[in-house]
């Protein structure tokens, strides 16, 4: 009976019940609400309802600012969900309500039963989400107060209806684990002979496209090189690897065996193409219009073309001046210099990078599977996830380990120390949170009758192996 009961119960993942962003400055007086709400989500829901929602929040907020005022409220628990607050700049407040995950079950009268589980969900994951929601609103559109200035509440509000219309639906709740937390960048492993060839590339092509700003070069999705301040690279990385490469792949895998355009004068075939603008550089009408990125939005405020140009497994990023606008001609100049030389430096990267995996030996499927994350460089490397894209994160451990690590991760931020936590969980797995200055490593170890001192070992072999004794703690 029992296993027929268990087939009977349902699980229901986290999922977004509604988002909003409002200025309690906009609507002052009674009567007057409906001007704080700058974006809602869902739209259907019903004016007072909106109102009501964005009140209750405002309340929350000034309530719990009476006990900490520089730290109000970040996170709001009920049985059946959970808000998330963000105040990114002043007065203007974000908020994301996420239902916690369910169970259904059937009673004995065949009535639905549902239970919240409601520690699942990590503030700090949720937390992170919200915060990325604004950074890429903001890669994108700049500040808030922009708008503002731009053209007051309207086109404030026409911007984020725009964005976020889009961008809400690429969250996928259920997927969201520490990598959100950290928004690290992955960093492919390179020979100094090769780096220095791309270093070189790179200084070439801004010599030679002189309109160029900025540069970033990446390679299979991990970063090799980056012009741009940490913060900004953080949210672009994520905008690459997340949304842009992903679109791209399909058509790529269906041209492999011909390059794009064997007819070159000269006979230089190469595999160059925009991942941004012109599609086709043949047509005379094509357009070359460019996503605009804002960055450095702290200080100087830049505005920027970002022009994504990919050969083969190499992608790189062109940032210009928003001021000037690149023409059909340019494109094409580009095109023809960069196309060759990044098809070249593609190959390069591969062969030397297949003959240092050679060298290293493709050992057998190792006992453990580790997330590592430094603060310093944002560099971050998991073995646990095998794929991330916003609509899938394809993890090869238990959910409830991911909120093992979830759990040492909040421990961690509340100490300053150095520290390891060492976690027995269920069934054969260990679990190993190890925090060194400003980095911090995850271990997760499937061995059924090790004890402390061996998993110790293990451990302390992983760090001489993977990470050259970055960890001096014994």
């Amino acid at each position: 009976m029992a296993a027929a009961g268990a087939a009977q119960e349902k699980q229901f993942p986290p999922a977004l019940l509604s988002f909003f962003i409002y200025n309690p400055r906009f609507g002052p007086r009674e009567g007057e609400e409906e001007k704080k709400i700058l974006f809602y989500h869902p739209n259907e829901v019903e004016k007072n309802e909106k109102i009501r929602n964005v009140g209750l929040c405002e309340a929350i907020v000034q309530f719990t600012r009476t006990f900490s005022p520089s730290k109000p409220a970040k996170s709001l628990h009920t049985q059946k969900n959970r808000q998330f607050f963000n105040e990114p700049e002043e007065n203007f407040w974000m908020v994301m309500v996420v239902r916690n995950p369910m169970i259904e079950k059937h009673s004995k009268d065949g009535k639905p039963i549902v239970e919240y589980q409601e520690e699942e969900l990590l503030d700090k994951v949720y937390s992170s989400v919200l915060q990325q929601c604004y950074s890429m609103y903001k890669l994108f559109n700049g500040t808030f107060l922009k708008a503002m200035e731009d053209g007051g509440v309207k086109v404030l509000k026409e911007r984020l209806e725009k964005f976020f219309h889009r961008y809400l639906q690429t969250l996928h709740l259920q997927s969201c684990d520490l990598l959100d937390i950290f928004g690290g960048i992955s960093f492919f492993p390179l020979d100094k002979m090769t780096y220095l060839k791309i270093q070189s590339f790179i200084n070439k092509m801004e010599e030679s496209l002189n309109i160029v700003k900025y540069t970033a070069f990446l390679y299979n999705d991990q970063l090799i090189w980056s012009g741009l301040e940490q913060d900004d690279m953080r949210i672009l990385y994520k905008y690459l690897t997340t949304s842009l490469f992903p679109r791209h792949i399909e058509p790529e895998l269906a041209g492999r065996d011909s390059p794009i355009r064997a007819e070159m004068p000269g006979n230089l075939q190469h595999y160059g193409r925009f991942l941004t603008g012109p599609l086709n550089l043949n047509d005379p009408e094509a357009k070359c219009r460019f996503p605009k990125i804002f960055v450095n939005t702290d200080d100087t405020y830049e505005e920027l073309h970002l022009i994504v140009y990919k050969a083969m497994s190499a992608a790189v990023c062109f940032m210009i001046d928003a001021s000037m606008q690149p023409s059909l001609d340019f494109c094409r100049r580009l095109d023809s210099i960069v196309g060759p030389q990044l098809t070249v430096l593609a190959s390069d990267i591969c062969e030397q990078y297949n003959i240092n995996k050679r060298i290293s030996g493709s050992e057998k499927e190792p006992q453990f599977k580790f997330i590592y994350f430094n603060h310093m460089n944002l560099a971050e490397k998991s073995t646990i996830h095998m794929r991330k894209t916003p609509s899938i994160s394809l993890t090869s451990v238990h959910p409830d380990l991911m909120k093992i690590l979830g759990d040492i991760n909040s421990d961690f931020t509340r100490m300053d120390e150095d520290e390891e936590i060492i976690v027995k969980a269920m069934s054969d797995y260990w679990v190993v949170g190890k925090k060194s200055d400003q980095r911090e490593l995850y271990v997760i170890l499937n061995q059924k009758n090790a004890n402390l001192i061996e998993v110790n070992e293990e451990v302390k072999k992983l760090c001489a192996t993977q990470f050259n004794n970055i960890f001096f703690l014994d």
